[in-house]
């Protein structure tokens, strides 16, 4: 059985690089706001649809204090300088038995390097393993990459366009 609060596990991108992927912690506050301060305009837009550089108190409440049941959280991390540096994560929240929203983030120095999919891939095995049936997002439509890792996860994808915005549905097996 997967222990949400205790994952950890390595991951071998395309290019070669490896990464961490684990559960969020309480002291990754600094680094996830030093990954937020490196993340461009139009990433803090697709991510949060309005340009995001600060969160008030009960903001970071909401994103850092995680209970790894109707809140999981996961942080990707690269070896920067012999550092391991949060560049990526990824976050579901229950919002009604068997069915959770889920999020993604990846600074833009790694996009497009197989972060996403590998988030996706574990948020997605802890979400199964804890009986979820479904994820759900709201993705801009301009956000083609976040709508292409949706449409590789392998999960059962339905969509539905409404202005700029893309309702995904994600159905597990």
């Amino acid at each position: 059985m997967i222990e949400p609060a205790d994952y950890s596990a390595t991951e071998t991108l395309p290019d070669g690089r490896r990464i961490e992927i684990r559960a969020q912690r309480p002291d990754d506050r600094p680094g996830l706001r030093a990954a937020l301060a490196r993340a461009s305009p139009e990433s803090l837009y697709h991510r949060f649809f309005s340009v995001k550089h600060e969160f008030s108190e009960k903001e970071a409440h909401y994103f850092l204090d995680i209970d790894f049941v109707k809140h999981v959280a996961l942080v990707a991390l690269a070896d920067e300088d012999g550092r391991p540096t949060i560049v990526g994560g990824a976050r579901y929240i229950v919002v009604q038995p068997g069915q959770a929203e889920a999020s993604f983030g990846v600074i833009d120095d790694y996009q497009a390097k197989g972060i996403g999919s590998a988030l996706m891939r574990h948020l997605a095995a802890i979400g199964r393993e804890a009986g979820l049936r479904e994820f759900f997002a709201e993705v801009l439509s301009e956000n083609v990459p976040m709508l292409k890792v949706f449409e590789r996860s392998g999960l059962a994808m339905s969509t539905k366009r409404e202005g700029t915005v893309v309702h995904v549905t994600l159905r597990f097996a």
